[in-house]
């Protein structure tokens, strides 16, 4: 099985932690393929570096799914996840809808731990109906550049946040939204009272299930292949991608 990691942010370091973290829960014969993003912001803040990311995260996958059973894309804001249902003809699951599906399994509410933005975390789980299980966001004081450069440092805040929001809201299990987060449960499990999950641990687990499945591509609804679109000015495997459903 062969599985494309798709971080839109350019940032390799990024890359590499949630590559490595994806190794850990892969299944014997997986394979992991790491992609980063050729342009765009180093680390996506808002809603206008997401759009941009989502364009990149398109073209990256365009020119990389052949040959690939699954997309993770590891970015914590799902970045392109319907977009790339639409046109991939392959399963693709988003970190953060993957850590808060598998957070439903293990409790009647889930926290959200953040590096900021928690309002873009708040549209998320509405997108997927869940605002009723949503116990709270907490937003920590450090980088997506901190979790790689001072681990340890990033862990004791995560740690802490995750403690104080399960005392203060009665979260039973909490999701760490972010990718440079990945692998981070492991580290901080025995300090925090409940379970800690990361969406790229849950996506691999997740997405290695789809493929076995060996579900059908759409051909109707809302995430059927759109068809042949007149475009202009995107790269030949992007433009080819859109062109397959005709």
């Amino acid at each position: 099985m062969r599985l494309l990691v798709a971080n839109p942010n350019t940032t390799p370091q990024v890359t590499e932690l949630c590559a490595s973290a994806a190794r850990a829960v892969a299944s014997p014969g997986t394979e992991i393929l790491p992609l980063t993003g050729r342009f765009g912001a180093h680390i996506i803040n808002s809603r206008a570096e997401n759009a941009i990311a989502g364009h990149a995260m398109l073209e990256m996958l365009a020119e990389n799914v052949a040959g690939a059973d699954g997309v993770l894309l590891a970015v914590s804001y799902d970045t392109g996840l319907l977009a790339a249902r639409e046109v991939l003809p392959v399963p693709v699951v988003g970190m953060t809808e993957a850590g808060i599906a598998a957070a439903c399994l293990l409790g009647t509410r889930f926290g959200l731990i953040t590096f900021g933005t928690p309002f873009i975390y708040q549209e998320l789980v509405a997108q997927q109906g869940l605002t009723g299980r949503l116990a709270g966001i907490r937003a920590i004081t450090a980088s997506p550049k901190d979790a790689y450069a001072d681990p340890a440092t990033v862990d004791a805040k995560v740690a802490d946040a995750a403690s104080a929001l399960v005392a203060e809201t009665g979260a039973e299990v909490v999701v760490l939204c972010g990718a440079a987060m990945a692998g981070m449960p492991a580290r901080i499990r025995d300090a925090v009272p409940v379970p800690v999950l990361d969406g790229i641990a849950a996506g691999v687990g997740l997405l290695e299930m789809l493929v076995r499945m060996k579900p059908a591509k759409a051909r109707t609804g809302s995430l059927a292949h759109p068809g042949q679109r007149p475009t202009q000015g995107l790269s030949p495997a992007l433009a080819a991608l859109l062109a397959a459903g005709a």
